[in-house]
C-alpha cells in the first residue's frame, strides 16, 4: 500500500438509541374517602327527611353531608364526583325536608284544633249543613260528590265565604277570542268557565288574598283538574292576588280545560285548611 492510498471506509459503530419514553398516564385521582362519607350521609339524610317521624335525623345528617362534600372538593388528587353528588343530594333533601315539615305542622294543627269547620247553605237560605274537617257530616249529605251543593249555595269557613254563581259548560270560543296566545283544548276536551264570588270574613288587619281559596273541577270518575295544564286567559278573570279586608269581596271567572262531556262537579276549598265542598255544575 502506498502512502497516497486510503484505507477502505469502515462504518463506525452507532451508539444504541434509547427507546422513546411514553408520557405518564394522567392521574384520574384517588379514592375520595371524605366524599364517599359525605355521599352516604346525604343519601341517609335524604331518606330520613322524607319520614315525618324521623325528620330530626335528616336535618342533622344533611348539613353534615353538605359540609363534608364541600371540603372533599378541595382535596388534591382525589375524585370529585362523590362530593358534588353529596352536595346536590343534601340540598334537594333539605328542600324535601322543609316541605314534609310544613305538611306535618299542618296535619298537627288540624288534629289539635279539629280542623276548619265548613257550613254549606242550600242556596235558598232555608237550612245549613255543617261539615267538620274529619269529613263527618253533622246535618246531611249536601256538599258531597254524590250530593253536591246547588249553584249559589254559600260555602262558609272561619275566614271565607265562597259562592259558585254559575258554570259555563263550554266557554271555549269566548276564551280563544279573548287572547291570541290561548291554546285550543285538546281533542275530547272543552274549556269551562266558573264564575264565583269570594268574601273575606276574617279579621286580619293586613287582609288576605283570595288565592287562599281553591276552585277545581272533579270528573265523574274522580280525577281532579285544576287548570294548570293549559293556562288560558279568559273574559273577566277573577283577581285572586289583591288582598281583601273584612267583608270585602271579589267576583270573577276562572277557566279550566276539562274532558267532555262535562259531567263532574266543582270542588271548593274555602281556605287552605278547610275541607273540600262539592258544588253542582248546573
Amino acid at each position: 500500500m502506498t502512502d497516497t492510498q486510503q484505507p477502505p471506509y469502515a462504518p463506525q459503530p452507532q451508539a444504541p438509541q434509547p427507546y422513546p419514553q411514553l408520557a405518564p398516564a394522567a392521574d384520574k385521582g384517588g379514592r375520595n374517602i371524605l366524599g364517599i362519607i359525605a355521599l352516604i350521609a346525604a343519601a341517609v339524610g335524604f331518606i330520613f327527611a322524607c319520614v315525618p317521624g324521623a325528620l330530626i335525623v335528616g336535618w342533622i345528617l344533611l348539613p353534615i353531608a353538605f359540609i363534608l362534600g364541600l371540603v372533599s372538593l378541595f382535596l388534591k388528587g382525589k375524585k370529585k364526583w362523590q362530593g358534588i353528588t353529596a352536595i346536590i343530594v343534601s340540598v334537594v333533601g333539605t328542600i324535601v325536608g322543609v316541605i314534609v315539615f310544613f305538611a306535618v305542622v299542618a296535619a298537627s294543627f288540624n288534629d289539635a284544633f279539629g280542623g276548619t269547620d265548613v257550613e254549606v247553605g242550600t242556596g235558598d237560605g232555608s237550612s245549613v249543613v255543617e261539615e267538620d274537617s274529619s269529613g263527618d257530616e253533622a246535618g246531611g249529605e249536601v256538599g258531597t260528590r254524590e250530593n253536591p251543593a246547588p249553584l249559589g249555595a254559600p260555602i262558609e269557613s272561619d275566614d271565607w265565604t265562597v259562592v259558585i254563581n254559575s258554570v259555563n259548560l263550554d266557554a271555549t270560543e269566548a276564551v280563544l277570542a279573548e287572547n291570541d296566545f290561548n291554546e285550543a283544548p285538546a281533542d275530547g276536551s272543552v274549556i269551562i268557565g266558573i264564575n264565583y264570588t269570594v268574601t273575606y270574613t276574617g279579621d286580619d288587619a293586613d287582609g288576605q288574598m283570595p288565592a287562599m281559596v281553591g276552585v277545581e273541577y272533579v270528573t265523574a270518575s274522580g280525577n281532579t283538574v285544576d287548570g294548570l295544564e293549559n293556562i288560558v286567559v279568559g273574559p273577566d278573570e277573577i283577581d285572586t292576588m289583591s288582598a281583601l279586608y273584612t267583608d270585602a269581596s271579589v267576583t270573577g271567572n276562572t277557566y279550566i280545560e276539562v274532558p267532555a262531556p262535562v259531567d263532574g262537579v266543582i270542588a271548593v276549598r274555602a281556605g287552605m285548611l278547610a275541607d273540600k265542598v262539592f258544588v253542582a255544575t248546573q
